[in-house]
């Protein structure tokens, strides 16, 4: 049975290689040209514990994470039963175990009757021990035998192992490529692959496999920060050890702080002084950085703040998103802040958003932050070559002050942004602190300069309103229905008003890139014509909701759905909620 899209959920224990599987046949179906999304997830343990990968596939753009799955890989139904809120079956979908660990089922296992699973046992674990010597090779197995059910790119898969363990011995590689041989011989001897959902496709160009993560330290390095300071914190950490292995390499410096408080102050210090800079953290290293941001803003100083969100708040649930440090970052520090919060959709749009950060960052000389969360930053991609012609850059004005001429650093006859200087430029020296100064930098507490030097910081934001107020539209321009979502939500909402077209509805969505300051018009010209607006976000609180609300006096016309992070939004939920809004009269 062949199909054009395919997902298939791997779910196992620390050991048993479950994302590291995900990784592989990721990088193997790009390697033949297909699309790909690759979710993860881990317990919360810092060592150990258990994880999934689901993996979707498909000749066709894939937008999403797929929201049931065609086949169901597990290594342990233990830990399946912790993943079993996030993973969904299909009505027909394979389940393949191993039968040498997992001959009995346990109880509360979300497998009905309705569901009606084909139940496939596989000996991974003793076809592994024949073939490669070692049990630890069952997760190559595994491969080999999804690979001969469901027609995925095998040859690609022995690619990815050879570039896996290209450092490691050769006998290695060969005794992991044995591995998945026997796992597709064995399906081949044992079992009947045409009744299964056989991935149908034609190779193409190879696709560019990365992750959110990976994304913003590309688009950092890209837009020419060459100082990082951060503190290791989960879901955003792979920046940070991303950035230690390539910005020396462009002459960057990057130093690992004793906390977030230290990071932020470094990357202000290193901007004060020229550096392009910027920091990386979660929800609790952004509620230390609040009263430093402040700094930044009253002193002027461009930085980048990137907040990879999880579940909160305080510790949360380190390992899992949600979108709910919105508030935080629009309105965390103390005081009259003006300061720039964008959202990354999506992987790609991760190296776009924080190129963008730092063009407004140093133009216009405010801290922006930029949220992106741990299903963008920790998924992979295929993604098309990024073609960076298209991607703005911006290097700070300097001053150009002769001798006897009075520099003021702060001078306001410039619009909002005036020439920053360099420690050490002749003739340019000022004071640069967080109190409240005149336009030469001298400390002041006079209403009517605080008043002006208000004015002046938030003209900026005024400006960058009318610089860059990109927004995505998607559906027909006489649509009926609206939504209007931010951040990861985008892949979801995107496709559910693609389902929504297929059967006729007129449906429109809009997912803006810069949240703060907002889109006024873009957000009031596509909300006027609908007769039903629904706002979709994941934040029980329903913080996105609460801001629209704020700037927009149309409470009659918008609906909410919100819930709780710890799972990913589907594409399911959005359309249902869409029919809903078709038919509903009355505001949530």
């Amino acid at each position: 049975m062949d199909v054009r899209d395919f997902t298939v959920a791997v779910v196992g224990s620390g050991g048993d290689g479950a994302v590291t599987c995900g990784e592989m046949l990721t990088h193997a179906a790009a390697g033949e040209g297909l699309y790909c999304f690759m979710s993860k997830s881990f317990g919360p343990q810092i060592r150990g514990g258990e994880s999934f990968s689901q993996i979707r596939m498909s000749e066709d753009m894939v937008l999403s994470q797929g929201d049931r799955v065609d086949a169901l890989v597990v290594f342990s139904w233990p830990d399946f039963l912790r993943f079993k809120d996030e993973i969904e079956l299909k009505p027909g979908a394979i389940v393949i175990h191993d039968e040498t660990k997992n001959k009995d089922f346990p109880d509360g296992l979300p497998i009905n009757e309705f569901l009606e699973p084909r139940i496939i046992h596989v000996p991974f674990t003793d076809l592994a021990e024949e073939a490669a010597g070692n049990s630890l090779a069952k997760n190559m197995v595994m491969l080999g035998a999804i690979s001969e059910f469901f027609n995925l790119p095998v040859e690609g898969l022995k690619q990815s192992i050879a570039k896996k363990y290209k450092k490691k011995s050769a006998k290695i590689v060969e005794s992991n490529c044995a591995a998945v041989e026997a796992g597709r011989k064995y399906v081949r001897d044992n079992h009947e692959v045409e009744s299964m959902p056989r991935l149908s496709y034609e190779k193409s160009d190879t696709k560019m496999v990365m992750n959110g993560n990976e994304a913003v330290a590309y688009g950092a390095l890209y837009a020419g920060c060459r100082f990082f300071a951060g503190y290791p914190i989960t879901p955003s950490s792979e920046i940070m050890e991303w950035l230690s292995r390539e910005l020396p390499r462009f002459g960057g410096v990057e130093v690992q702080t004793e906390d977030e408080m230290a990071a932020i102050n470094m990357v202000i210090g290193a901007s004060f002084a020229g550096a392009k800079a910027m920091t990386c953290t979660s929800g609790p290293g952004l509620s230390l950085m609040q009263e430093a941001i402040g700094l930044a803003a009253i002193a002027e100083i461009p930085c980048v703040i990137i907040d990879v969100q999880r579940v909160g708040p305080s510790t949360g649930i380190p390992t899992k998103s949600e979108q709910s440090d919105l508030l935080a970052a629009l309105h965390g520090s103390h005081g009259d802040v003006s300061k720039v919060v964008l959202a990354a959709a999506d992987v790609e749009d991760c190296f776009d958003v924080t190129c963008l950060a730092f063009y407004i960052s140093e133009k216009y000389q405010v801290p922006v932050i930029v949220l992106s969360d741990q299903f963008i930053g920790q998924r992979m991609e295929a993604v098309p070559r990024i073609d960076l012609s298209k991607r703005k850059s911006f290097e700070r004005i300097k001053p150009s002050i002769q001798e006897g001429e009075k520099y003021e650093r702060f001078k306001i006859d410039n619009g909002g942004v005036s020439p920053m200087a360099v420690p050490g430029m002749e003739h340019c020296e000022y004071l640069a602190s967080g109190i409240e100064h005149t336009e030469s930098g001298s400390p002041t507490s006079a209403h009517s300069i605080h008043e002006m030097m208000n004015k002046k910081r938030f003209h900026k934001l005024d400006d960058i309103r009318e610089d860059l107020t990109f927004v995505r539209r998607y559906g027909p321009e006489d649509a009926e229905v609206g939504v209007i979502g931010w951040g990861s939500s985008k892949g979801a909402i995107k496709e559910a008003i693609l389902r929504a077209e297929k059967l006729g509805m007129k449906v429109a969505g809009l997912v803006p890139q810069i949240i703060h300051p907002i889109p006024y018009d873009k957000i009031d010209e596509f909300m006027k014509p609908l007769r039903r607006i629904l706002v979709v976000e994941v934040s029980y609180a329903g913080q996105f909701y609460n801001y629209l609300k704020s700037y927009y006096p149309v409470p009659d016309k918008l609906m909410l759905y919100k819930r709780s992070g710890s799972k990913s939004l589907t594409v399911e939920e959005v359309f249902q909620q869409i029919c809903h809004a078709m038919q509903s009269e009355y505001v949530l």
